[in-house]
């Protein structure tokens, strides 16, 4: 085990029940205006809207409020920095879902340099430095998904046949604070937990073997692992300790966000970010659908290739963790994919076909796979093998 290794910057993190009574405090300290980042529905639907805008007075805090409905494009970061630039924020709050965070964070970073988010797109624009400074970012999850409470990323895309799903990324972006409140995760429909919470459960695994993993992550990601195992069908399917399975959750997520931020990802997120620019897919139901494919085919993978790999034996590390067994690891890396496969089944997680992805596009897809995600999976797939991923779930 390698014992060298470096720790990114992250936020300061508020984590219990509760926690969200906080936010006005923590957002006076860096001032009185407020930019509230967060989605169209659910959260100004909520009683928690009411209780921070009554708290924000209290605290002095005047604000204004960007809606995001769906995922975040460039045109809305933009439009939004635009608006805003000029008014003196002192402090953004991203409440919500992946898409109200990554998109307060990219506003967070561009209100006082005041140009362009297109600027900074990996792939995407002329990719200039980012040389900040970014408005302080407090994120607030309202889901237990992307992790992107602890990232220094915002993936920001458009839809279509020309469309692309890019990071704007620096470590300047990485929130003030992540507060992070199950409670608020209460009101998530089923459907949407199921997707988040494979989302986080995909981090946790990919990023355990990344070839970029640390004794550091690796401590995070197991701990993270054990914690959706506890939760992830429990309370999808029973809402009987609804409490502690929503914490079990929150935890998962963060840990995922933290762990992925370190060292990267693999295959599955490689395959999200084209299927998400050119298919109406949620990327939690990516993840969810793929990554018991994916898995199988990285293990045939290395078995023929790299029969070394360390990532194998990790494998049969997470076969062991979720079966709750002292298996060999044979037998654990099959009980991991026979888990992964019943996880897809009892989550009824859609497969490809159902958002009009069919065979004819799969090499459009390999073609634009191969982002920062996919080079640290632990085996360089070919275009074939990441067809195959494809192939499983259509």
């Amino acid at each position: 085990m390698n014992f060298a290794f470096s720790v990114a910057r992250l936020p300061r993190i508020e984590f219990g029940a509760g926690a969200f009574n906080k936010t006005a405090r923590i957002a006076a300290d860096f001032g009185h205006k407020a930019l509230i980042v967060t989605g169209a529905r659910s959260f100004p639907d909520s009683p928690h809207w009411t209780s921070l805008q009554a708290a924000l007075t209290q605290h002095d805090i005047d604000w204004k409020l960007v809606s995001v409905s769906g995922e975040p494009s460039p045109d809305l970061v933009d439009q939004a920095v635009q608006q805003y630039k000029d008014q003196g924020v002192d402090v953004v709050l991203g409440i919500g879902g992946g898409s109200a965070l990554d998109a307060a964070k990219a506003i967070a970073g561009l209100l006082k340099p005041g140009n362009s988010v297109r600027d900074h797109l990996e792939g995407v624009g002329p990719e200039l430095p980012y040389r900040g400074p970014s408005t302080p970012f407090i994120a607030i999850p309202t889901t237990a998904g992307t992790g992107s409470e602890a990232t220094k990323n915002a993936v920001l895309g458009t839809h279509g046949t020309e469309g692309f799903k890019k990071s704007f990324r620096d470590d300047k972006l990485v929130a003030e604070y992540a507060i992070v409140d199950p409670d608020l995760l209460a009101s998530c429909p089923r459907h949407v937990l199921a997707a988040n919470g494979m989302d986080a459960f995909t981090q946790l695994l990919e990023s355990y073997v990344s070839t970029k993993a640390n004794p550091f992550t690796d401590a995070l990601a197991l701990n993270g692992l054990a914690a959706v195992r506890d939760s992830l069908l429990p309370w999808y399917e029973d809402a009987s300790d609804a409490g502690d399975h929503r914490s079990r959750m929150a935890y998962a997520a963060l840990l995922s966000g933290i762990t992925l931020a370190q060292v990267g990802l693999g295959s599955v997120h490689g395959l999200a970010s084209p299927l998400g620019a050119f298919f109406p897919i949620p990327h939690g139901v990516v993840c969810g659908t793929l990554v018991a494919a994916a898995t199988q085919v990285n293990i045939d993978a290395m078995r023929t290739r790299e029969p070394g790999n360390i990532a194998l034996k990790k494998y049969a590390d997470v076969g062991r963790l979720l079966s709750q067994t002292a298996l060999p690891d044979d037998a654990a890396i099959a009980a991991l994919l026979e888990t992964l496969q019943d996880w897809t089944q009892r989550l009824q997680l859609p497969r490809l076909s159902t958002h009009g992805i069919g065979q004819a596009d799969f090499g459009r897809i390999a073609a634009n796979s191969r982002g920062s995600s996919m080079k640290t999976n632990p085996i360089a797939l070919t275009d074939t093998e990441i067809m195959q991923v494809l192939a499983a779930h259509l």
